[in-house]
């Protein structure tokens, strides 16, 4: 059980170290609009869609599964989203820094939880039951560190 624990608490300084080096890498790049790679996203639009995507998915369902029985979560299109939302004008260092603050949040929360409440369960529409708590944080972290590393080698290239 310790050793369950001390990964949690890895797991949450990981998720917070995460969220700011994302932030950090994005700030870093000289033409945020320029596409990273040829027809693909540039960096404002991964910093919309990896801040939303924390609101809208894995934060949310990380939340929730903590503190209702079972709750059952809907797809969701990340592409389709961003065509209907995306606003080109919202200030970056705005929204990287209520992501940052959002992740902070989510962290704060997660230390105080019990080894039970990181067990509860929750559902997936197409993708079935048995999801804990702890597997939307791990998922939460892979994404933003997905989109990190994403945005880190498009600031080498």
């Amino acid at each position: 059980m310790k050793e369950l624990s001390e990964y949690r608490a890895h797991l949450i300084d990981k998720l917070a170290t995460a969220a700011k080096d994302f932030r950090a890498a994005c700030l870093a790049v000289k033409d945020p609009y320029a596409p990273l790679e040829e027809g693909g996203w540039n960096v404002h639009q991964l910093a919309v869609h990896t801040r939303d995507v924390d609101k809208l998915v894995y934060g949310l369902r990380a939340r929730r599964t903590a503190l209702e029985d079972n709750p059952e979560f809907q797809n969701f299109d990340g592409d389709a989203y961003m065509t209907e939302h995306y606003d080109a004008s919202e200030p970056l260092d705005e929204l990287l820094d209520g992501f940052v603050v959002s992740i902070q949040y989510l962290a704060e929360n997660l230390r105080t939880f019990s080894p039970e409440a990181w067990s509860r369960e929750s559902r997936h529409t197409t993708l079935g039951s048995g999801f804990t708590l702890q597997t939307w944080v791990e998922r939460n972290l892979a994404h933003i560190e997905e989109h990190l590393e994403t945005v880190q080698r498009g600031n080498e290239a």
